[in-house]
């Protein structure tokens, strides 16, 4: 058995944090039993953060270490570049098997349409070993039927539930690795689709039975009297979350039964949240704590024993965080710090970190302990397929302190008093740009009364 560790990622989509018992005060109390075992026993992150709201963004900095707007991938039907370092690459030139199933997401781009057709190698981001996905997984199929792509490019079509089946291919390939009695370790991306919304169908799909039996959940402080579409679609979704959840207790059952538990970093997170239509015509694409803040835990070599850890943490993070578990050099590129500095106590955690917001907006926003601040640039002041950097000019337009608005119903971005904190989360905002290439002018908010947003 290799000396180095496997690698499990399990990523979700539009997953809140606080679908899981271990973060506090859950949606549905009891949703999460194995989520919360694998964080008794692991480490676990109470202040993760997406670097970009949106699900082809989020995964293009999974892959990649990199913002969005370094990749090019700031929108969602963009391909990641064929010449970009990613994680699966790097660990593959290292001696690493490397293999995905699930949703990709990143081989489309405006000139060549790849969303039900089967991904070149090229464009699977360095996965070269195992190949078992599509990339918009959510028009390749539907809550109990659909269909993948293999590692051939030939169509492989299944029925069940899609939470399950799309496990059940990942615990396909991690027995097939285990009776070829290998000589390399192993990397597993496994992207889930749920709980993602049914796009076609405009609605969460939860197994059967989900809505009568989720009917009663607590609603969280940030929805609590806003109109948006939670009130109908929670239960579905949290009949998502508890099949993720079940599956979860599979995959680390069947490393168990496989000899593999001992020797696997398990990864759980997800791309972003969920704020149900509360604060655009959307799910997710705002500064908004329900868009950003994911649920992180990790298990397994150098990640165990239960700790927790406050600091502000960014999926920026985990690449460098797995080459560093695969005893490797993190590239210079990369924008993010390996989360075991944190456990090693020889270096200064950062204090904020950067959010970018495209699809329905352009803006910016930074989060330190205190503070949320956005800036947003008006619509008449760019194109879409304007290159990031060309966008300069931005407008103030939240502000919320959230020691007492931890809820973010309190927007307090033209108050006069405050207006020294906006100047500094300018400064920070700016600099923060600037190291990614991005230099730009913030408007201040005209100052008025604050009125929540």
């Amino acid at each position: 058995m290799p000396d180095r560790p496997n690698i499990l990622f399990i990523l979700t989509d539009q997953q809140r944090w606080d679908t899981l018992d271990c973060y506090g005060s859950p949606i549905w109390p009891g949703l999460t039993p194995h989520l919360d075992r694998l964080a008794a026993e692991g480490v676990r992150f109470n202040h993760c953060f997406t670097p970009q709201p949106l699900g082809g963004p989020a995964r293009a900095c999974l892959q990649t270490g990199l913002y969005p707007t370094q990749t090019g991938c700031h929108l969602n039907d963009r391909a990641l570049p064929p010449d970009c370092a990613t994680i699966a690459g790097i660990l593959g030139e290292a001696g690493y098997e490397t293999a995905y199933v699930g949703k990709w997401h990143l081989a489309t781009d405006p000139a060549d349409n790849h969303h039900t057709r089967p991904i070149p190698p090229q464009r699977r981001g360095g996965y070269r070993d195992h190949w078992m996905a599509a990339d918009m997984f959510e028009l390749t199929s539907h809550g109990y039927e659909g269909y993948f792509y293999d590692t051939d490019g030939q169509r492989i079509d299944w029925e069940g539930y899609r939470v399950v089946r799309t496990v059940d291919f990942g615990i396909d390939y991690l027995r097939g690795y285990a009776r070829r009695g290998p000589e390399k370790p192993f990397f597993l991306f496994l992207s889930i689709l749920e709980p993602h919304q049914q796009n076609d169908l405009d609605r969460f799909i939860g197994p059967i039975g989900s809505k009568e039996h989720h009917r009663a959940f607590r609603t969280p402080g940030d929805l609590d009297g806003l109109e948006g579409d939670w009130q109908s679609q929670m239960p579905d979704y949290l009949g998502c979350c508890g099949s993720i959840d079940a599956t979860v207790g599979e995959l680390r059952e069947a490393l168990e039964a496989m000899g593999l538990a001992d020797n696997t970093v398990i990864v759980f997170t997800s791309d972003h949240g969920c704020h149900f239509r509360t604060r655009n015509s959307g799910y997710k694409c705002s500064a908004h704590e329900a868009s950003i803040r994911v649920p992180l835990i990790l298990h397994g070599p150098n990640f165990q024993g239960g700790d927790v850890y406050d600091e502000l943490v960014c999926l920026l993070d985990l690449p460098p965080t797995l080459l560093r578990a695969a005893g490797l050099d993190v590239p210079a590129a990369m924008a993010g710090s390996p989360l075991q500095h944190l456990a090693d106590g020889g270096e200064q955690w950062r204090q904020d970190v950067l959010i970018q917001i495209s699809m329905s907006q352009v803006g910016r926003a930074v989060r330190t302990p205190r503070w949320k601040y956005a800036v947003r640039a008006p619509e008449e002041s760019f194109t879409w397929f304007d290159p990031p950097a060309a966008v300069s000019g931005y407008v103030e337009v939240l502000l919320y302190d959230l020691h007492t608005d931890p809820h973010e119903r309190n927007n307090l971005v033209r108050d006069p008093a405050l207006a020294d904190a906006r100047r500094e989360l300018a400064a920070i905002l700016r600099r923060r740009l600037a190291a990614i290439g991005e230099r730009i002018e913030i408007t201040p908010a005209p100052a008025a009364a604050g009125s929540g947003e």
